[in-house]
């Protein structure tokens, strides 16, 4: 062998013993090595397969700034599965799509249920927020969803079928959907109130007025 060939192997094990003194050499990366996808129901755009969204108001904002003015937009959402629960979410962004999807997440994280009985509300009820008051009455079996609005966008994607609201106070779609949550997480489903009285379901359910 000659002395370059020598010298270049020595050189080889000098380093791969200097290698090893500081842990050896490292492994192969693996393709199985990632992390495994989150395993969820949600949609590309963070969503439940199964929940639906209604957009209700898309209002442009403008930050006045020493340049000048800086738009961006803010986006109300309704998101339902339409089987008793229903959330909305507040996005904002400098494109709309963006802050509609924004909003669309918040939504679908603080979801709430609401008592459903018969295709109704099992009880009458009040809504009140800022400048929003909502009235919500149960209503019988083809009555059909007697309000506008954002109010009708979250009672349909809520579930309800058979209900008479009214607007008592207030036209702003945010206040009017505040409101309506307001009243929502007041109802109170016919067996629980059973359980607070300690008897039975038995006369406590009302005949819906047509």
């Amino acid at each position: 062998m000659s002395e370059e060939n020598t010298k270049e192997t020595t050189e080889t094990t000098e380093a791969d013993a200097d290698k090893k003194g500081r842990g050896g050499p490292r492994r192969p990366a693996r393709p199985d090595n990632k992390r495994p996808p989150r395993k969820d129901a949600a949609g590309g755009d963070g969503l439940a397969v199964d929940l639906e969204e209604r957009v209700v108001a898309v209002n442009r904002v403008a930050k006045v700034v020493k340049g000048g003015r800086r738009f961006s937009f803010a986006a109300l959402i309704i998101v339902g599965d339409k089987n008793g629960k229903v959330g909305y979410g507040l996005g904002k962004a400098k494109e709309v799509p963006d802050a509609i999807r924004k909003a669309g997440q918040k939504a679908a994280k603080r979801m709430i249920k609401v008592p459903i009985e018969n295709g109704t509300i099992p009880h009458e009820i009040l809504g009140e927020f800022g400048a929003g008051k909502v009235l919500m009455k149960p209503a019988g079996e083809g009555t059909g969803i007697k309000a506008a609005g954002a109010c009708r966008s979250i009672l349909e994607l809520a579930g309800v079928r058979n209900v008479l609201t009214k607007s008592l106070r207030g036209s702003n779609p945010h206040n009017i959907v505040k409101a309506t949550f307001t009243a929502l997480k007041q109802i109170r489903s016919v067996e629980d109130i059973a359980t607070s009285r300690g008897t039975g379901t038995k006369g406590l359910r009302m005949r819906a007025k047509n």
